[in-house]
């Protein structure tokens, strides 16, 4: 696979326009990038400067600014850290599809073809030269996952030179796809849509920190931590006020609250064409036990997931109304195969019940959505989550509980090395509890009860109960409510609004 790399030689159209996308080469300057930046970005950059793996995957659903970042951290290393530009070599695979005259088509192992012109064109020495002369290269590839074999060319790359690699992707499935042949060579950031401290700063409410410190989930087992989360809400109520009312407006796509003055069946419409459908008929897939998906079952089962999000409707429900909307009997098995490939996708996240020694039969998984906003876009209904709104709205306050336990889901399953579970009823004595959040031996157990009622006894019942059982080291309990004046007696349970939990990390 490696080949003669003193003799590389590309078509000319695709050396210039490789040279033009690379303006950095000849000391001139790249496109502006935005000035926001994402919270992620910091982490890239530390794992593609410092990381123990030489490559590094930043992977999330489409359309949450996996490419900006890329181009950020290229911004920072010229720009801020004095880079040489020749050491910094970008593809833009799609861009090289859609110039015209410009063209891949024939190159044998294009990655390594392209980075090894790239030694000799513009790096002027071999790879491990420059990396022991303290100059070592940055390759930047985007929209890599569509190459043949690309990655086995990486792992060939990376485990012959030393350069540090950074891919991007608008298919989170393939690049998962492409990770088993990379282990312990490859680091995976997820990247979602924007946190509501990410929106607070990008509509100009305000800078919210976050509570939580890099790589503190330590921090989580303890109940103080839970206190202080209700303090930093509040300390910051009018930005993360302001912040939650955009992101239930619009949820937390970028393009939608940077274009926030767009109307809203015209930015649903742009979710479905560039999110939703891109997934359901460009990034269809292959079960290894079942075959090809079918697309049609596919969009079925993801309306039905955006009906069923924040609850745990299992495989009969989805069976029976997917047969009656095609007209033909599809089956369990292939329905959660359907399900599991948009948990791949990262449109949203199953989130398994919790089994012990103890427990029987495993319940089916919870739906969460990675974002609302997509629940909005593809059944064209909106559902407000903020309280005012809400409460003029009460024939969707159920909907709108459930809406609320899919982003708590989806939230806490994002947060690196935080086990998350939901835990089925099992009878009087036994009752469900939303979510068990898992640190090692501890867990937490987490009910969320949106709406501006709440009964101290009643809705702690299920918190109480866990955390009587000795088997599950449960100290405390969190309360997910809709609004800061909730008091509970028990010392042991934590009321926390929505908007302030979503301020953690």
């Amino acid at each position: 696979m490696m080949g003669d790399r003193q003799k590389t030689q590309l078509p000319p159209s695709l050396g210039d326009f490789l040279r033009k996308s690379n303006p950095w080469w000849e000391g001139k300057p790249a496109e502006p990038v935005p000035v926001f930046r994402r919270a992620a970005l910091r982490s890239v950059k530390r794992r593609l400067e410092n990381g123990i793996a030489p490559i590094v995957a930043l992977r999330g659903p489409r359309r949450v600014g996996k490419t900006t970042i890329q181009e950020q951290v290229i911004h920072e290393l010229l720009a801020e850290e004095g880079f040489d530009g020749k050491r910094i070599f970008r593809v833009q695979f799609d861009e090289i599809e859609s110039e015209p005259g410009v063209s891949i088509e024939g190159i044998t192992n294009v990655i390594l073809t392209l980075c090894f012109w790239y030694e000799n064109n513009i790096l002027g020495c071999t790879f491990t030269e420059a990396a022991l002369d303290g100059k070592r290269a940055y390759i930047f590839l985007d929209e890599v996952q569509n190459l043949h074999l690309w990655s086995g060319q990486l792992k060939a790359l990376v485990d012959h030179f030393n350069v540090r690699v950074l891919i991007t992707g608008s298919s989170a499935l393939r690049i998962e796809m492409g990770r088993e042949s990379l282990a312990g060579r490859i680091a995976t950031l997820d990247l979602g849509t924007l946190s509501l401290r990410e929106i607070a700063e990008l509509r100009g409410h305000g800078i919210i920190p976050p509570l939580m410190p890099d790589n503190g989930i330590a921090e989580l087992m303890k109940v103080e931590f839970w206190k202080q989360a209700v303090a930093h809400g509040r300390s910051h109520e009018e930005a993360r006020d302001l912040a939650f009312a955009d992101f239930s407006e619009r949820g937390g796509y970028p393009e939608s609250l940077v274009n926030f003055d767009m109307p809203w069946p015209e930015m649903a419409e742009y979710l479905n064409e560039t999110v939703v459908r891109r997934v359901l008929q460009h990034d269809m897939s292959f079960d290894r036990t079942l075959g090809p998906l079918d697309h049609r079952q596919l969009e079925e089962v993801f309306r039905l997931a955006c009906t069923y999000a924040g609850q745990t409707p299992g495989p009969t429900t989805f069976v029976k109304v997917i047969s009656q909307a095609l007209k033909t009997n599809v089956d369990a098995e292939r329905t959660l195969a359907h399900l599991e490939f948009l948990d791949r996708s990262l449109l949203l996240r199953l989130v398994p019940s919790l089994t012990t020694r103890t427990r029987g039969r495993k319940a089916g998984p919870k739906i969460c959505l990675c974002d609302h906003a997509l629940r909005a876009s593809w059944l064209q209904e909106v559902v407000p989550l903020v309280p005012d709104e809400l409460e003029r709205h009460p024939h969707l306050s159920d909907i709108g509980g459930h809406i609320a336990e899919s982003i708590v889901g989806y939230y806490l399953g994002s947060i690196i090395g935080l086990g998350l579970d939901h835990y089925p009823v099992r009878g009087p004595s036994d009752p469900e509890i939303d979510f068990i959040l898992t640190i090692g031996a501890m867990r937490i157990p987490l009910e969320v009860k949106y709406r501006r009622t709440i009964d101290p006894h009643r809705d702690t019942a299920g918190l109480r109960a866990f955390m009587k059982r000795p088997i599950y080291n449960a100290t405390f309990g969190i309360l997910v409510t809709m609004l800061d004046d909730v008091e509970i007696p028990d010392p042991r349970i934590v009321a926390l609004p929505l908007s302030s939990l979503l301020l953690i990390a």
